[in-house]
């Protein structure tokens, strides 16, 4: 099977498939009708432990191979192996797969096994990710351009994701920040808040959302200003939404105006 755009079955005759998953944010609620197709077809369901919990329900009579956090390349090896052997496979991300997900260690995979395009058969299933879900939950602060940054260095030079911060800076772009913080990298994002206030004002408005749509589920509004004393709510399950110039808070919400020209009405 394969899901065609409006959902149908499309039949294929190349042995092994592999779908790419996006779960969305946590709660099934929120779980692409394509997703879960795509999850009622499969043989095998390959993944992070915690996101194949997060689909239990869907998963019974599956053979279901759960690795943990750092393992993205095995996990991608698994996958495509018992793909190439003529199995259906699942391949499960938090988010959207092709988001800072597995997307990309799986065509990693198969571009080094000499992929032809057609065997096995690859569909990327998309999913709500989890800047969509931290700006339903904050208000509306992507309305203008934005840009999404990762901040591990595990694998990028933090010499890049500095230029990358600061090019955002300097454009004025609402900056969703991904992996900004964890046991082990403790200063990135505070580094990331040093460049921006270079080019914003302390008052503009952040926003923390950790595990948005699970039960510890936790959003909070500051600013860049107040941002360090908040650094203690920030993880790696935490996305952090930084406004631009002209975003704005009311009502307990973080609004960016379509238009720039729109900042003053919005404001008065």
């Amino acid at each position: 099977m394969t899901i065609g755009a409006g959902g149908e079955h499309l039949m294929a005759g190349s042995p092994g498939k592999l779908y790419l998953v996006g779960l969305g944010p946590g709660d099934n609620l929120y779980l692409a009708p394509a997703a879960r197709l795509a999850l009622a077809e499969c043989q095998v369901v390959v993944g992070f432990r915690g996101y194949m919990d997060q689909v239990a329900d869907l998963l019974a009579g599956k053979e279901c191979i759960a690795m943990e956090l750092g393992q993205e390349l095995d996990r991608a090896e698994k996958a495509v192996a018992l793909a190439q052997a003529g199995r259906t496979v699942a391949v499960v991300s938090s988010g959207d797969a092709g988001i800072y997900g597995m997307a990309a260690p799986v065509f990693r995979v198969l571009t080094d096994r000499g992929w032809d395009g057609e065997s096995p058969q690859v569909q990327v299933v998309p999913g709500i990710s989890a800047l969509q879900s931290a700006a339903s939950l904050l208000g509306a602060p992507l309305m203008q351009d934005f840009c999404a940054i990762s901040l591990s260095d595990l694998l990028t030079p933090w010499e890049a994701i500095q230029r990358r911060v600061n090019a955002a800076a300097q454009g004025d772009f609402v900056v969703v920040f991904y992996n900004p913080r964890s046991q082990r990298r403790t200063w990135q994002l505070l580094e990331a808040r040093r460049i921006l206030l270079e080019h914003r004002p302390a008052s503009t408005p952040v926003g923390l959302v950790r595990d948005a749509y699970r039960p510890s589920q936790r959003v909070v509004i500051t600013n860049l200003g107040q941002l360090e004393e908040e650094i203690f709510l920030v993880d790696m399950f935490t996305t952090v939404v930084v406004g631009n110039s002209t975003t704005y808070l009311h009502g307990g919400r973080m609004i960016t105006p379509r238009g720039y020209e729109e900042k003053a009405a919005a404001r008065s």
